[in-house]
């Protein structure tokens, strides 16, 4: 399972393969914390305080601004009958800096009391301001394993530069020393390869301070390259799609 309080220290790949072809390779600094209890650390990192890097409830499980944390997280699981998953529940998110923050995609990991992981509920947020989420079960809720496929009808208005068709197939790799993530859209314009792979290491003040100074600004660094990448795609002549209104429900599978 690993500590309660670790960062997964890695790169995130997108590839885009179709009528017109992208793709972008950048370091990222996630945090994988135990969102049912507010672990010590670093002392310039705090649980739903302020602080120069900081993880808030508020800013997960629910809609945007409105997240009520890891009580959320065991509501979607309950209401979908996820019985298994009654042990530890991890998050798996980019944290505040400085105030500023924005994750494209969150996840929560929900574990069976052996530490197996049971099911993930991918938080996926578009910067418009909304948000959805689609939870990866198996159908007999066995664990899943780094070789499983978990698959999803997209449902959510995510890029302008795609349409809301097509379907997502989640793989998931999490072990006490390192993190995986792999999504493989495919639609009717073509295909997106995502990744996210990492070392995880418990959080410690020199491990924050050297997140720092080679990503400054957290996430809302990755918020600037998002733009950078919708420029690129724009200027080689992607469609362009109105955004899409939201579905009613907050989770899907």
């Amino acid at each position: 399972m690993g500590g309660p309080l670790d960062i997964v220290s890695g790169r995130t790949f997108h590839g885009r393969e179709g009528a017109v072809e992208n793709a972008f390779n950048y370091g990222v600094d996630y945090l994988l914390v135990d969102p049912e209890e507010a672990p010590r650390g670093p002392w310039f990192y705090r649980r739903n305080r302020a602080a120069p890097v900081a993880l808030h409830d508020r800013d997960h499980g629910g809609p945007r601004g409105q997240g009520r944390g890891a009580p959320w997280a065991r509501e979607v699981l309950a209401a979908h009958g996820v019985s298994a998953a009654d042990g530890p529940l991890r998050l798996l998110a980019q944290p505040r800096v400085l105030g500023g923050v924005f994750n494209p995609v969150s996840f929560w990991l929900a574990h069976d009391r052996a530490g197996a992981l049971r099911a993930v509920i991918a938080e996926v947020n578009n910067t418009f301001g909304d948000r959805h989420s689609y939870l990866c079960v198996h159908p007999d809720q066995r664990p899943i394993t780094r070789h499983d496929q978990m698959s999803a009808a997209k449902a959510f208005h995510v890029s302008p530069f795609q349409a809301v068709d097509g379907g997502y197939t989640f793989r998931f790799d999490v072990r006490a020393d390192r993190v995986g993530v792999w999504i493989d859209y495919r639609g009717a314009e073509g295909r997106l390869y995502a990744t996210l792979t990492g070392r995880r290491r418990p959080l410690t003040s020199a491990r924050l301070v050297g997140a720092l100074l080679r990503r400054p600004f957290g996430a809302v660094r990755v918020l600037g390259l998002i733009h950078w990448q919708a420029l690129r795609l724009w200027r080689k002549g992607a469609t362009f799609h109105t955004r899409a209104e939201p579905p009613v429900d907050e989770v899907s599978r």
